[in-house]
């Protein structure tokens, strides 16, 4: 009989009671072990518990949970048991979503052993989402509960707990001022007004020697007192609470505090004044700062692409820069790389478009990132491709790049025509715009999204080279097991390397002689040869015929 990997799944919301011997999170897991124990008839076998302690339902961002889908997503797993279905998710599209992303992919089955249904059924999944509602709305009344115990707590001018602020102790669940701490917040006021910026001030204030909060915990263990980074600075500068204030988030109100103010108004709003007159972005996430191309690129439409700042998802903290416009988005460090190399290729080409009197100023120009701005009047994008037009109307911007002596004597071949108007040299660019990191890069510790189409064939090429070395390998007798072990790959990625190994002789030669289309990358290749065992059929969606 085969064997079932069933992993546990406990969560609960607040700390309290977790120091226990026998706590909530003890009693999930024996019920759910219990469980698994009574369906060993059926090949059900324990694999792990995944647990999250004091830890909201309304949130992805758990430690417990996030390796839990890791594990689904590897094969691990094939059963998750639950106490109740709200420990998993309090949140219908968060539930939703792991079912459609991380659960049904991979074959991955939910129970919750307190709660009986089928999600086969359409009674099951109408009884599914009526637990869901009523754990979401729980969750959400939970909330307001809180938020307004707080407010009418703030609205009194009480503290309502938590850390306390640089410059404050708390004495009696109220704040006082700490007289060893004042001077080092205001110090940290001065010192914005006397620097150029946020970093600047942070530099000042821990050559001043001056750190963050240090307090005592409950259990007498001591926390804080780290260095100050330009975040935590930024807070400071902005904290009302060093007015005498107590500002509630949720509604925008502000409170007069039972505490003594420790900064002057007039001091205050001279920095929030300094940090609005410093801040060149406000209520955009379109940076409109240093993009090498602003404004620059656009679709074959006539929409502009914008330059933009972001995170791939809510729980990430790396911010990407791309340019966005018209459902299109394109990752900045990447084009502003193809079009860096493209100017450099075209003033080392033979530059057969041109007449000489141009070809010779061209040639005469020693390249500059700083010549790509004035050179390069627009960029249009198309059907994969780049059309780069350089600007030969006026070749002026050229002369502050060119040098005494110089000639560029390098005659390279490079395809250009000029525009009708004969304003500009056209330049056109194929490449392969990928929706995720293609899986070469990322092993090899890059991240490129944006390929040009010989980067594109040089990687398909160099992952049908792994797909014929596993296959050999594997035709020897060598174990998946070990050849993942061997190569740092997970089982998963060496069967989609196999798979291309199967793929039809046609399809294999074209991609040896680059002959590929364009909407082919490595992700489309791995999905064309785990999906098709019929030469036809592959042929088919590879040439989409």
């Amino acid at each position: 009989m085969q064997k079932i990997q069933c992993a546990v799944y406990v969560r609960k919301s607040s700390d309290r009671g977790l120091d226990q011997e026998f706590n909530s999170l003890d009693n999930q897991e024996l019920a759910c072990k219990s469980y698994i124990a009574s369906q060993a008839f059926q090949g059900w076998e324990y694999f792990k518990t995944y647990s999250d302690g004091g830890v909201s339902g309304g949130t992805m961002a758990r430690p417990g949970l996030q390796t839990l889908l890791t594990d689904i997503h590897n094969g691990k797993v094939q059963v998750v048991l639950v106490y109740k279905i709200d420990r998993l998710s309090r949140s219908i599209y968060d539930f939703k979503s792991m079912m459609k992303k991380d659960f049904e992919p991979h074959k991955c089955d939910l129970v919750s052993i307190t709660q009986s249904f089928d999600t086969s059924t359409a009674m099951g999944k109408l009884t599914l989402n009526m637990l869901l509602s009523f754990a979401e709305f729980e969750r959400e009344v939970a909330s307001e509960r809180v938020r307004d115990k707080m407010r009418a707590t703030k609205s009194k001018g009480l503290w309502v707990g938590g850390v306390p602020p640089l410059g404050y102790d708390i004495q009696f669940g109220k704040l006082v001022p700490n007289e060893t701490e004042i001077p080092m917040v205001k110090a940290i006021f001065q010192a914005y007004l006397d620097s150029s910026s946020l970093l600047a001030c942070r530099d000042k204030v821990a050559a001043m020697g001056i750190h963050g909060k240090a307090w005592t915990t409950k259990k007498g263990e001591s926390r804080g007192g780290g260095t100050m980074t330009a975040n935590i600075v930024e807070r400071i500068l902005k904290n009302q609470i060093y007015l005498g204030k107590l500002p509630n988030k949720s509604t925008g109100e502000v409170f007069d505090g039972q505490h003594a103010a420790i900064i002057a108004q007039d001091l205050f709003n001279a920095v929030q004044e300094k940090i609005r007159a410093n801040n060149n972005h406000i209520g955009s996430g379109y940076c409109l700062g240093t993009a090498l191309l602003h404004n620059k690129i656009m679709t074959s439409d006539g929409t502009v692409l914008k330059n933009k700042v972001g995170r791939r998802n809510c729980n990430s903290h790396r911010r990407y820069r791309y340019y966005y416009g018209g459902g299109v988005s394109l990752p900045m460090g990447d084009i502003d790389s193809i079009v860096s190399d493209t100017i450099k290729q075209f003033l080392d080409s033979d530059m057969n478009c041109l007449g000489d009197d141009k070809r010779i100023s061209f040639k005469q120009t020693e390249f500059s990132p700083d010549l790509i701005k004035p050179m390069v009047e627009k960029i249009v994008y198309y059907n994969n491709k780049l059309a780069i037009f350089i600007n030969i109307a006026d070749l002026g911007y050229l002369t502050p790049f060119q040098k005494d002596n110089y000639m560029n004597s390098r005659m390279n071949p490079m395809p250009c025509h000029i525009s009708e108007d004969g304003n500009y040299v056209i330049i056109e660019t194929e490449v392969i715009l990928s929706s995720r990191t293609c899986i070469n890069y990322r092993n090899s510790g890059g991240s490129r999204d944006l390929l040009t189409k010989a980067e594109n064939a040089t990687m398909l090429i160099k992952a049908l080279g792994y797909a014929w070395k596993y296959k050999q390998q594997y035709e020897n007798g060598v174990g998946i097991k070990t050849i993942s072990a061997k190569e740092q790959r997970d089982q998963r990625t060496i069967y989609k390397y196999l798979n291309l190994a199967y793929l039809a002789p046609r399809i294999i030669n074209d991609i040896m002689d680059s002959k590929i289309p364009p909407h082919i990358n490595l992700q489309t290749l791995f999905a064309i040869a785990s999906k098709y065992e019929d030469f036809e059929e592959q042929e088919k969606d590879f040439y989409r015929r």
